[in-house]
């Protein structure tokens, strides 16, 4: 989701509080959510086209009778998100074949009975370059930096100035342009979580029964990202330089951070790619 910051549309002021029975909601959504990414998990491989991808996300999901939230949304043409390499976020799905050496993020999002579940990986593509592996690794280890920053009654900026700090530890930018959002009911709704420290990030409160992604995108050369004015969705690197995102659906308890999108195959807390 585009920060409120670069002048696109801003979410509603207030954060919802969800009910116990709105919680379960929110749990299935993202409990299919993530058993379609361990379905799709399989296919990305070197010689699958993107569209390839899309095509199972969109089969998987209806077979379920739920909905692809991505298909249309704002017009975005595909069921879910492929980003190849350069490019940070909303890769459209087409002909182009995954190849040896790319990494690819995988973002997905759907409607589960009125309630949305959103998480994404990036995925190594057989022997990828030390650099990739190494950006793909302090992205996955900044998403549980942040979320370990989350407690309730806490503020959205702890989140941001820890995985800042984390990934500039490791010599990596993070993205401003682009931020985690408030879920639920709506796709994006309040609060944003930028992944920086961000002015007026201190000033929002995260109390317990919000529920938002926590996302952040990591690049190995600048922060700053070009919007392509054809197709108004694909956003790479300003210098063209790799881009790595994970993304989980969290919720926040009395007790602290429950993560809604945990796979039973996918990537673990505390996992070193190989």
């Amino acid at each position: 989701m585009r920060a409120p910051e670069s002048g696109r549309k801003t979410l509603p002021k207030k954060a919802p509080i969800h009910t116990e029975e709105q919680r379960d909601g929110l749990r299935a959504a993202s409990r299919f959510n993530a058993e379609l990414m361990d379905f799709v998990r399989p296919h990305v491989v070197a010689g699958v086209t993107t569209e390839s991808i899309d095509q199972l996300v969109y089969e998987y999901t209806c077979d379920h009778h739920h909905t692809p939230a991505c298909l249309g949304y704002e017009g975005y043409p595909k069921s879910v998100c492929t980003s190849i390499n350069e490019v940070v976020c909303h890769g459209i799905p087409d002909n182009t074949a995954l190849k040896e050496g790319d990494i690819v993020n995988v973002d997905l999002t759907t409607i589960v009975d009125g309630w949305y579940g959103d998480q994404s990986e990036t995925f190594l593509i057989g022997e990828v370059s030390d650099k990739a592996k190494r950006l793909v690794q302090v992205t996955f280890d900044s998403l549980y930096v942040g979320i370990r920053a989350i407690k309730p009654n806490g503020k959205i900026i702890d989140i941001g100035k820890a995985i800042y700090d984390y990934a500039r530890k490791h010599g990596f930018e993070v993205v401003r342009e682009y931020q985690g959002h408030g879920i639920g009911r709506e796709f994006h709704q309040e609060p944003g979580v930028p992944h920086f420290p961000a002015r007026g990030a201190e000033r929002s409160v995260i109390r317990p029964g919000m529920c938002f992604t926590v996302e952040p995108m990591l690049n190995a050369g600048t922060w700053k990202t070009n919007l392509d004015s054809r197709d108004g969705w694909t956003v790479r690197t300003a210098d063209m330089s790799l881009s790595a995102q994970f993304e989980h659906t969290i919720f926040v308890n009395e007790d602290g951070p429950e993560i809604l999108t945990l796979t039973e195959n996918g990537p673990q807390e505390g996992h070193k790619f190989k």
